[in-house]
């Protein structure tokens, strides 16, 4: 199974009066971890949606296990999950600098396009991101 690790610098406007990480900024986070694994194969958002089609999320998870504040070092590791040729699910761990799991969590997208929001089957369409999801997940 591919996964990445992206740093991520914590600045200051994501905290909250406590210093800690605000919690809706971790889905950004999320999102900077899943745009850096998709490079990773290879590919980039825009290049989809130059062809008329978008990745939703339609459900997003998060567990928090111990805050990140101000200054610390922050990674988010992430990985598919789950793929059935038109849903993909990311799973996401960020961590401490010393590799603790603050936050974990998941994000669910569908590929539709992006004039009528009706779905579009990778396999079909994209066999090529079709192929790498699968080798993400370690299936080809």
């Amino acid at each position: 199974m591919k996964k990445t690790s992206t740093p991520i610098k914590v600045r200051y406007q994501e905290t909250d009066q406590m210093g800690v990480v605000y919690h809706a900024n971790y889905l950004v986070w999320f999102e900077i971890g899943r745009t850096d694994f998709i490079e990773s194969l290879g590919f980039r958002y825009h290049e989809m949606e130059q062809q008329g089609v978008v990745s939703p999320v339609i459900d997003a998870q998060l567990s928090f296990k111990q805050p990140i504040r101000y200054g610390q070092e922050a990674f988010v590791e992430t990985w598919v999950g789950e793929y059935d040729g038109l849903r993909v699910t990311y799973y996401y761990a960020i961590k401490d600098g010393d590799g603790n799991v603050a936050v974990s969590g998941s994000t669910k997208h569908v590929v539709v396009k992006k004039d009528s929001f009706r779905p579009v089957s990778l396999r079909r369409s994209f066999p090529e991101w079709d192929q790498a999801y699968k080798q993400a997940l370690g299936e080809a």
